[in-house]
């Protein structure tokens, strides 16, 4: 894990590392203010609003780190010239570690979201009754 956090480039899943952390506190923040109806229905379902946004955003900050790595990539052809086709897919794959670690960062956003909102309905209902 450590080669491909190092191969994917440091800054970008530095920030996408940063993301996730952001993901599970807020989910943590989330299950406590639901179990102990700290806030309002509505205030929960913004905060989840934000949780699936940050899911987003990582998603989309793993497709950036992606062309960054992809324009450094042919840039670097563009300078020496011919490269060897087993050179060039090497680039493109390690290209893609930043994409796939957005890709499961938003994949986990989306499964707390879900959760949390059922969990939301179910106390909710609890109330109601």
């Amino acid at each position: 894990m450590y080669k491909l956090f190092i191969e994917g480039g440091i800054e970008f899943m530095s920030i996408l590392s940063l993301e996730l952390l952001a993901i599970l506190f807020m989910a943590v923040i989330s299950v406590m203010a639901i179990i102990t109806k700290n806030r309002s229905i509505s205030q929960n379902q913004h905060w989840l609003g934000y949780l699936k946004s940050l899911g987003l955003l990582a998603l989309v900050t793993g497709v950036l780190g992606q062309l960054v790595g992809l324009f450094s990539a042919f840039d670097y052809i563009e300078q020496v010239g011919n490269v060897s086709p087993k050179m060039l897919f090497s680039g493109i794959k390690v290209s893609m570690i930043t994409t796939l670690y957005g890709f499961v960062i938003f994949i986990v956003s989306y499964i707390l979201w879900f959760g949390l909102e059922v969990l939301l309905t179910i106390n909710k209902e609890k109330s109601q009754s």
